[in-house]
């Protein structure tokens, strides 16, 4: 272990978007652990094989009970700790937007929070925590979310409660954080349950103290700072190298480690953020600055050497060049769509002379084109559209080896579709015109 570093390091598999097959996630966790990973915080949200009355909780491709214990068995057999993760308060759209767990939601109309007053509702949160618990042995950690827990107070309930003197908005989610807290404490007792900080951190440490959840729970501090106003991927590399210095300033065994998130969502309903063989390099880089207590020529060697990577570019960490890691041909091809599918075809749709001026959409909704001009752009578009579909197509196949159609559709739907459907329409129309004035 590397003076300065972390010893703890896990990293976040979040699985409510784009969740890779159990055979992907099996081909990845020897890499991880290669380039300095000592555990998994594994978030399931809909991906965890849920029975019985919750079973509407499970999506269509979760994973079956056998695919998670031959995952925590190669985790265990690589050394690598596993900390579950279950929205039991905020993020719980997965549960609150199915008809039989609506009634459970904090305002009526919003799928994102618990209301905390419910029976029904703690007995809800255990049964999602017994069920996750029975697939995992050996567990230290529990990680129980309760984070942006939006909303919180304003249903029918929370207002009656808060009527009441000394009632706080605060002391209502402490109170919710305590009992799901108990529920591991009385049932798991060598479990510890882990939350998100943030709906804590404007709580005086006399309330806390008071509320006795500082004794039940490991608070996780989150922060993506970098100090520096960057949108590139070295933001997440600055963003780490300041965590090393706080954890050099902190007094030893204050902070047990850090977890490096990596979402794939933001939440159930958004969009997807990137696809995880892509962010492997980001991810790499990270770990490896955590694992050596800072960042080297030497950590990028390691990097580059342990992902078969001839160059890693650490503004960008996209790469057009074929690396050896799993998934790593997904990363070629979407970096390849990433910067030149929408420029390439914006460049002959909007910027060629002859399409602006000989061909725009007055005369392709009349099929009027000049012979001699169609010469000059058809072939590009022709050659530029077969170009991109068989990119896509390599892409669809790669991307088939470690996701599921859903992913896939929506991938393309999202990033390839809106430019490559615009070229496609030209060339369609350009045949019609062509056609017209035979």
């Amino acid at each position: 272990m590397a003076a300065g570093g972390l010893r703890r390091r896990l990293v976040h598999l979040d699985l409510k978007g784009a969740p890779p097959r159990a055979s992907y996630v099996v081909e990845v966790l020897p890499l991880l652990r290669a380039l300095g990973a000592t555990g998994l915080l594994l978030e399931y949200e809909d991906t965890f094989p849920y029975a019985g009355a919750l079973e509407p909780l499970r999506a269509q491709h979760a994973y079956s009970a056998e695919e998670i214990r031959a995952v925590l068995r190669l985790a265990k057999a690589q050394g690598l700790e596993v900390v579950p993760l279950v929205q039991t308060f905020g993020h719980l759209e997965f549960v609150l937007k199915h008809k039989e767990f609506a009634h459970l939601r904090e305002v009526k109309t919003f799928p994102n929070a618990l209301n905390p007053h419910k029976e029904e509702s703690r007995a809800l949160v255990k049964a999602m925590i017994d069920h996750v618990m029975t697939l995992h042995e050996d567990l230290k950690w529990f990680h129980i979310g309760c984070d942006e827990v939006y909303y919180l107070g304003e249903g029918e309930e929370s207002k009656q409660w808060l009527q009441q003197q000394e009632n706080t908005p605060e002391k209502l989610c402490l109170s919710h954080i305590k009992a799901v807290a108990n529920c591991i404490a009385s049932s798991y007792p060598t479990v510890t349950p882990i939350v998100w900080d943030d709906m804590l951190r404007g709580i005086s440490e006399e309330i806390l103290s008071e509320s006795g959840v500082p004794q039940l729970v490991e608070p996780m501090i989150w922060d993506y700072a970098a100090d520096l106003d960057v949108e590139s991927k070295g933001h997440h590399l600055k963003n780490h190298l300041q965590w090393l210095k706080v954890a050099s300033h902190s007094p030893a065994d204050v902070l047990q480690g850090i977890a490096l998130t990596g979402w794939q969502r933001y939440d159930h309903f958004s969009v997807l953020c990137e696809l995880f063989p892509v962010g492997i390099p980001s991810l790499g880089i990270c770990l490896q600055a955590l694992k050596n207590g800072g960042y080297s020529e030497k950590v990028k060697e390691n990097v580059e050497k342990l992902l078969g990577m001839s160059n890693l570019e650490t503004d960008t960490f996209m790469s057009t060049s074929l690396g050896t890691f799993p998934g790593s041909n997904i990363l070629t091809l979407v970096t390849q769509v990433s910067f030149y599918l929408r420029s390439s075809i914006d460049e002959l749709l909007e910027r060629n002379r002859y399409v602006t001026g000989w061909f725009s959409p007055y005369h392709r909704k009349r099929k009027i084109i000049h012979p001699i001009i169609m010469h000059h752009f058809q072939p590009d578009a022709v050659s530029l559209l077969s170009k991109w579909n068989a990119v896509v197509q390599d892409l669809q196949a790669a991307m088939e080896q470690v996701f599921h159609k859903c992913t896939i559709d929506e991938w393309m739907e999202e990033n390839v579709h809106p430019s490559l459907q615009k070229l496609q329409q030209v060339v369609d129309d350009l045949d019609k015109a062509i056609k017209a004035q035979s």
